[in-house]
């Protein structure tokens, strides 16, 4: 089982390694404090992000003088230092192809950066030129968060529970009332089987987010879960549905069994599947359930709009 943060609502902990005090001029960070320490941090002050390794000898060359450099700018600027080997998600997800790379970020996005050993002098004018643009303060935006959201999800739907739930993890540190961060924590305890601590988390949500739509569709999604936790086995319901195609509850068992272990592109079209053969079974309990689906998935999840594509040629042809 991969570790979680607190379900009650609260600033999840520091995660381990990250130094303490956000406002160090020259810190060491990690993958999982990336967010708090350059993104939330650049909000204030240009953050310089050094990636280096302990194998690589111009990083050794380098890592000094931005030290250097940054310190006699005297908090004008921030430097956080990455050690790619050990924390190499974020030099993924900004295509760093080698190193020493230097990235720098300002009001939550990367402006400027270079690659390489570079000689004092360029270092200074690197710098300069940040301390300008944060005098000027005209940059800001959300780049790198929608990336983090669209990596978590990413994971999330890959089976990387623990990936995920890391990244929602960091950016709720940074952002406590952040709802898309706090369902998605939610989603990554659904999908692990953590009905409990799910529904837990749910319950002590901030009061700010509280009505989020991002929480009600994870409430939907918890109730679809709760609802699919004893469909019975994949194999068994299969069977039955192979030896009677009009089957309709096994084939709707089949459906939340199929949900449950996150097939969920084939619960649906069983659940199409039954609403072809006969709308009217139990009450349109087929088109009811895909509608949960719906609510659970996101109105604007590409499965939901295909789906409901589906379903309306269905009833009307």
């Amino acid at each position: 089982m991969f570790s979680m943060p607190p379900a009650n609502g609260s600033k999840p902990a520091a995660p381990a390694g990250a130094a303490p005090g956000a406002a160090e001029i020259v810190k060491d960070s990690t993958d999982r404090a990336f967010m708090v320490d350059v993104i939330e941090a650049s909000r204030d002050v240009p953050v310089i992000v050094d990636f280096w390794a302990p194998w690589c000898g111009p990083c050794k060359q380098l890592g000094p003088i931005i030290e250097k450099v940054v310190r006699a700018a005297k908090g004008a600027v921030r430097l956080v230092k990455i050690d790619t080997d050990a924390n190499p998600m974020i030099a993924s997800q900004l295509r760093v192809q080698s190193i020493p790379a230097v990235y720098a970020f300002f009001q939550g996005r990367p402006v400027d950066g270079f690659m390489g050993a570079v000689p004092e002098s360029q270092v200074k004018a690197f710098v300069d030129k940040l301390v300008a643009l944060a005098k000027q303060a005209g940059v800001g935006g959300d780049d790198m968060l929608e990336e983090a959201f669209a990596q978590a999800k990413e994971m999330l739907e890959g089976g990387d529970l623990q990936g995920a739930l890391d990244l929602y993890s960091q950016i709720l540190q940074a952002e406590p009332e952040n709802a898309q961060a706090y369902a998605g924590i939610v989603r990554c305890l659904i999908a692990a089987g953590d009905l409990e601590n799910a529904k837990q988390m749910l319950a002590q949500a901030p009061e700010a987010i509280a009505k989020d739509k991002e929480l009600a569709n994870v409430r939907a999604a918890l109730d679809v879960a709760e609802q699919a936790a004893n469909a019975g086995p994949i194999p068994e319901l299969m069977e039955k549905v192979a030896h009677d195609p009009n089957d309709h509850a096994s084939r709707f068992d089949l459906a939340m069994a199929l949900f449950a272990a996150g097939k969920r592109e084939a619960a649906v079209d069983e659940l199409l599947e039954i609403f072809k053969r006969d709308r009217t079974w139990n009450d349109d309990g087929a088109r009811k359930q895909l509608v949960k689906f719906f609510e659970a998935f996101g109105q604007t999840d590409p499965l939901t709009v295909k789906t409901r594509r589906r379903l309306s040629t269905m009833m009307f042809s």
